[in-house]
């Protein structure tokens, strides 16, 4: 009689002893890093909630590590401000705004972002709050939709994602930039240790009597990392892989979200519209340079390897 080859099973700590070591090095760096903070207790809690919970669940965790990696990234950028390594353009680059895009205003030229801070209304304030806020949940419920219908589809949205931001980053760093709302309040002169600022964004709590936005910005990484827009770049990579993905009317939606928030940079002077369209620039070149890459044997392999590792 055939005899099957005993079957090695993995041992209980042989399955919870990697996440482990990950996550408690992932808390000791943080500290020494950024120093400790409630938000990583609550990133551990759930990944291996998730990891442990069931099989469809650590699929999830594993597939969506590349956005958790993306914030631990952004996060650890605390430690390396980026004004430390290049001088931080404040009057120059809201000086070019002025002159490619400024607004005649009576006697004065006006950049787009005063313009809207002298025509501020209570709807605009929530209209443009509500866009804002959508900056991360669509791309995110975009990409659950995609890893539950379509996870081939789901990797080449992910990793896209993490070299845009990995290339917004990187400019970050080679050109610091000042936000317009800094300029309101503090004129050119630099500041190096500011602190994050909700801007025209405050005015979205206050209506609702909510604290969302001030706890967001209370927790920024670099208030001198506005150019380039990053919320600007996110939307146009959700209707690339949304027109890409046939999605149909819902691609109508994914427009409206993108323009929206293309103006709400503006009009809450959390960004010049050389910010954005920096941004949107951004994008497109992480979604060539992507769809290139995509092509080589190593990443197309890698991603072939992820799909089998989460099916």
């Amino acid at each position: 009689m055939h005899q099957h080859p005993e079957v090695i099973r993995p041992t209980l700590i042989s399955r919870i002893l990697p996440l482990s070591l990950i996550s408690l090095g992932y808390l000791l760096l943080s500290y020494e890093l950024v120093g400790f903070k409630s938000d990583q207790l609550v990133l551990i809690g759930l990944v291996n909630g998730l990891y442990y919970a069931s099989e469809q669940s650590r699929k999830f965790v594993i597939g969506f590590s590349i956005f958790i990696v993306y914030w631990i990234v952004f996060d650890y950028m605390k430690a390396f401000p980026n004004y430390a390594y290049n001088t931080v353009h404040i009057k120059s680059l809201y000086l070019l705004e002025k002159n490619l895009f400024g607004i005649p205003f009576g006697t004065v030229m006006l950049t787009p972002n005063e313009y809207w801070l002298a025509h501020r209304t209570d709807s605009l304030a929530v209209v443009t709050g509500l866009f804002y806020l959508s900056w991360v949940p669509i791309p995110l419920l975009f990409a659950t939709y995609l890893f539950i219908k379509d996870r081939p589809q789901f990797y080449p949205l992910a990793l896209t994602f993490v070299l845009v931001n990995l290339i917004g980053f990187v400019i970050y760093y080679v050109y610091p930039a000042a936000p317009p709302w800094y300029v309101q309040l503090y004129g050119f002169t630099f500041h190096p240790h500011t602190p994050g600022n909700t801007a025209g964004l405050a005015r979205f709590d206050e209506l609702l009597g909510v604290s969302v936005f001030s706890s967001i910005y209370a927790k920024s990484s670099n208030v001198f990392a506005a150019m380039p827009s990053l919320h600007s770049s996110y939307p146009v990579i959700v209707l690339y892989y949304g027109i890409k993905n046939r999605m149909g009317a819902l691609n109508g939606f994914f427009t409206l979200i993108m323009v929206g928030i293309w103006f709400s940079a503006i009009y809450t002077s959390h960004h010049y519209l050389l910010d954005v369209l920096a941004g949107i620039t951004c994008a497109l070149t992480g979604i060539t340079l992507f769809n290139l890459l995509k092509e080589t044997r190593l990443l197309s392999t890698f991603i072939q390897k992820l799909v089998r590792l989460t099916a």
